[in-house]
């Protein structure tokens, strides 16, 4: 099977040979795409994707909005936003010729709560809830709550019907699927044995509601007593109390968000590093969407790496730099061999005499006996490693460098095989997935600049550096 053209290296730079490639381009301008939403593991520049998406719909004509759940205020230092809040902002400095616009807000977990509960209830009651001790610890830090309402944003800007698109940067939860799984998870925490036991009294009302929470449930709230304590306990209850009539409204409102997952104008993309970690959860992902029949558009591989020389394999970088530190191990130069077969001739034109040549011009032993003082003292032998420079001569120098630089070349090899075998394990347990790659940077992102040429690397699948960012 012969690979793709559209994977072929480029630069050299090793690709996916047999993945189908991911054309971002047309993913952005289709008008019946709305949202894409990007997901992964932490810490694989999702946050940095989902804008460097953003930017380029803006740039191409449609207004989007980049909804991020990212709390290091990454998105809003490389727009040039002082900060993002729970409103949409505009970012300044975008090409708008073709008549976009980027607007960029940041997800305020407990503000989002806070306007759940204004919007749906009365006044009295919403202020009996926003003062609610319980409220406040479970619209602060609750498990699952942030994901919930990045879900309950994301229907609240679906429904305003003001942006062309949509781009959410998941939270960067412990998993991926925390994403996918919070609305049911409050849902039914909301909707659970728990609290339904919890609101009984009240609806009872009265004494009678008293009767029936000391008689029906002294055993548990003893328990829960002395594990939460008496206050705690009775806040749950004003808690659950006044959010009665919104539960229903919790539920109905995460199943119609999971719906609009579900949609046809909604597009997953999972973003993952070429680390085994990392796609072994790209993976689990890949799977999740298609389990819950969600549109996969592909795959974005990031932090990718790769080598104009990589026609020379570790190996050879390696025994390269080995005779560079030890000359002895091969010859350097030609004609060496010769010159370590007949040291005496060493720094001389004259060949080398014949044996019948050496005892004719030896002077008699009587005459031989005797030194000359008028000759010359001879010069002792030399040895194979007087041809090797000192170690702080220029030569030696340049050799050590050669030598580190063909070292590191040889690890960068390696990094590029393990990381070429992490690919194609995905690719062949997904082969319908398809792969945009982008390089790994040399530094992070901090502009729109950037933003700009990782969304144009994001189009083209084009994984190295041009030698003008080198």
């Amino acid at each position: 099977m012969s690979p793709n053209p559209a994977a072929r290296p480029k630069d050299g730079a090793r690709r996916l040979s047999h993945a189908r490639v991911l054309d971002v381009d047309p993913l952005l301008e289709d008008p019946k795409t709305r949202i894409v939403v990007c997901c992964g593991a932490g810490g694989v520049g999702k946050t940095t994707t989902a804008a460097a998406l953003g930017l380029r719909a803006a740039e191409r004509g449609r207004k989007v909005v980049v909804l991020t759940i990212d709390p290091a205020r990454r998105l809003a230092q490389s727009m040039g936003i002082d900060s993002l809040d729970n409103t949409p902002r505009r970012v300044k400095g975008v090409d708008d010729s073709a008549g976009g616009e980027l607007h960029a807000m940041m997800l305020d977990m407990k503000r989002t709560f806070d306007e759940i509960v204004e919007a749906h209830a009365d006044p009295g009651r919403a202020a009996a809830i926003l003062g609610n001790p319980f409220y406040q610890s479970l619209s602060a830090g609750f498990a699952g709550t942030q994901e919930y309402m990045a879900m309950e944003k994301l229907g609240q800007l679906r429904g305003r019907d003001e942006w062309d698109l949509i781009v959410v940067d998941t939270p960067p939860s412990r998993s991926a699927l925390d994403f996918l799984d919070a609305p049911k998870r409050l849902g039914s925490f909301l909707d659970g044995k728990l609290i339904r036991v919890l609101l009984a009294p009240a609806k009872v009302g009265g004494r009678a509601g008293m009767k029936f929470l000391n008689v029906g449930m002294s055993m548990m709230t003893g328990v829960l007593g002395k594990v939460l304590g008496g206050p705690f306990l009775k806040d749950v209850q004003t808690f659950v109390a006044a959010m009665d009539s919104m539960f229903g409204g919790f539920r109905t409102r995460a199943d119609a968000t999971y719906k609009l997952l579900q949609a046809p104008g909604t597009a997953f993309l999972v973003v993952a590093a070429p680390e085994r970690d990392a796609l072994r959860e790209a993976a689990y992902f890949v799977e999740r969407l298609a389990a819950e029949d969600m549109p996969l558009a592909g795959l974005v591989l990031n932090r990718v790496h790769g080598s104009g020389a990589d026609r020379l394999s570790a190996e050879r970088a390696l025994a390269a730099a080995e005779n560079l530190e030890d000359p002895r191990i091969v010859d350097q130069t030609g004609g060496k061999a010769g010159v370590r077969n007949s040291p005496d001739t060493h720094g001389s034109s004259q060949a080398p005499e014949s044996p019948a040549e050496s005892s004719a011009s030896e002077p008699p032993a009587s005459e031989s006996s005797a030194p000359d003082s008028s000759a010359p003292e001879a010069s002792p032998t030399p040895s194979p490693e007087d041809d090797v420079p000192d170690a702080d001569t220029p030569e030696r120098s340049v050799d050590q460098l050669a030598s580190g630089l063909l070292r590191l070349h040889a690890e960068r090899m390696h990094l590029l095989a393990r990381e070429q075998r992490t690919r194609d394990r995905f690719t062949a347990r997904h082969p319908e997935v398809a792969v945009t790659e982008v390089a790994a940077l040399p530094g992070d992102v901090h502009d729109l600049g950037g933003l700009r040429d990782i969304g144009a690397r994001l189009a083209t699948g084009e994984p190295e550096l041009p030698e003008s960012d080198v």
